[in-house]
């Protein structure tokens, strides 16, 4: 599991910050959407899926650029 988590947030050999907040931090993103799209779906707003997924995308971008 832990070679999944650094795989999928990080794009480098070595990241530039905390390797564990990364895992922690996609863990969060994660189960937020999935909870997020469950929500919405009860509510018969579907809609706003969409802008959710994007939003989670610009999050797991930022995450594997490594900014320091």
């Amino acid at each position: 599991m832990w070679k999944f988590l650094q795989y999928i947030t990080n794009n480098e050999v070595r990241s530039r910050h905390e390797e564990v907040f990364d895992g922690i931090f996609w863990i969060i993103e994660t189960l937020a959407l999935l909870f997020g799209i469950w929500i919405l779906l009860a509510k018969h707003s579907a809609e706003w899926i969409p802008f959710l997924v994007i939003e989670y995308c610009w999050a797991m971008d930022n995450l594997r650029h490594n900014r320091p």
